[in-house]
């Protein structure tokens, strides 16, 4: 019940990088929660880190047990980035009450496929909390996809509570736009309800012109820093059509995409089809394919539905001015803004945002937006470790431990 509280979310997301830990203050929970960003930190993933996560994530055979490693690992790697956190932001471990963790999702099917005779979807997000909780004494919350699964949804997306929260407005209508690895939208109209947003992923944000720029760079550059490539290439246009005639953005949402869609053996094609092609002008053209996959989406699936006003970008393509030049031209009826404009640092909102949704699991506040994900009701999200910072008592109650945090922030 303590109010308010310091929560660290923790974000690794579909691009592989690193992980983005985020020191939050909350106050509240439920529709009238308020939430600070104290401090944002960001550990990369070394390089053979990522090539292991690649691996998994990409559906080459990989054994168990490297599965299991790799659990283990992101689980003290995300500790180290709570530590890190701590020290930069001057606050104490012990200071801390929470922690959100969304893990490192290395696979996820949200539509139906036969398995050992069961039509099943599944999701595996790894990192494991009580690594976390036992390496920091600090109640961690995670795995927050499969609670919405099996109640029918497909476990993504998981922002759009945390969006409505944040940026919904009486007068404004609102598109909050985040491009990660996959890019994802959450539709707000004007004084709307919790339970009438839609939200979906669009396809490929940033994923297959991450993956173009290591292909064509052996690994040297992981990003088109700024778009500087792509904005010396031409856009192939026969290439960009046959790109955007695929069933996924004709499919209306409810709807989640990941690198079983558009990955490795989806940048392969490309690669394969057009060997003659200069890396600037397919880097060009798979840059459109992003702005015009979120476009043509918003455009079909939002605009008919309700007026809106502004589209507010977050995530790493923020910081892609090439990027967001062309998202201005292909949707110059919307006002195009960042999330900094409004107070939430672009690069902080999705690790903000799993503060948030473990906030709202500790109160038991069900997190997600059924006409989002489309699950049969609404749910309380993740999995519960507590750590050493709360003790229950004969009543059942829980208190605040004193002294029992571990030492291990310095």
């Amino acid at each position: 019940m303590k109010d308010p509280k310091l929560v660290v979310g923790l974000m690794s997301g579909t691009s592989l990088d690193g992980v983005d830990a985020a020191l939050v203050e909350i106050s509240g929970s439920g529709l009238s929660i308020k939430a600070r960003l104290r401090h944002l930190t960001s550990i990369p993933f070394m390089p053979d880190v990522h090539q292991e996560l690649l691996k998994v994530a990409s559906g080459n055979p990989i054994s168990t047990q490297t599965i299991s490693h790799l659990n283990f690992l992101l689980g003290a790697l995300y500790s180290e980035a709570v530590f890190k956190l701590c020290q930069e932001a001057r606050v104490n471990l012990d200071q801390i009450d929470l922690i959100g963790s969304h893990g490192q999702t290395v696979f996820h099917q949200s539509e139906p496929g036969l398995f050992c005779g069961r039509m099943l979807v599944s999701t595996l997000q790894i990192g494991e909390a009580s690594i976390l909780a036992e390496n920091t004494g600090i109640t961690t919350v995670s795995d927050f996809r499969p609670r919405d699964m099996a109640a029918g949804g497909k476990g993504a997306p998981l922002i759009p509570y945390v969006d409505y929260v944040l940026f919904h407005n009486d007068r404004l209508g609102r598109i909050l736009l985040n491009v990660g690895g996959i890019a994802n939208v959450t539709s707000l109209s004007a004084a709307s309800e919790l339970t009438h947003i839609k939200a979906f992923d669009t396809g490929p944000g940033n994923m297959v012109m991450d993956g173009l720029v290591r292909r064509f760079t052996g690994g040297q550059k992981q990003y088109d820093d700024g778009g500087e490539i792509a904005s010396r290439g031409k856009i192939l246009s026969s290439v960009l059509e046959e790109l955007l005639a695929s069933p996924y953005f004709q499919h209306p949402p409810p709807k989640t995409a990941g690198r079983e869609q558009f990955g490795e053996d989806f940048l392969t094609a490309i690669l394969k089809g057009n060997q003659t092609a200069s890396f600037e002008d397919l880097l060009c053209t798979v840059a459109e394919l992003t702005a015009q996959s979120i476009a043509g989406a918003i455009r079909d699936f939002i605009l008919p539905q309700a007026h809106m006003d502004q589209l507010i970008v977050s995530g790493g393509g923020a910081r892609n001015p090439y990027l967001l030049q062309r998202l201005r031209t292909a949707l110059a009826e919307l006002e195009l803004l960042k999330s900094d404009d409004l107070g939430v640092p672009s690069s902080a909102k999705e690790a903000m945002g799993f503060a948030i949704l473990a906030n709202e699991t500790i109160h038991l506040h069900p997190a997600n937006v059924p006409m989002a994900t489309g699950a049969s009701h609404a749910v309380v999200l993740g999995k519960v470790v507590y750590g050493n910072n709360y003790l229950k008592l004969r009543d059942g109650s829980w208190r605040l431990a004193e002294g029992t945090l571990k030492e291990k922030s310095e």
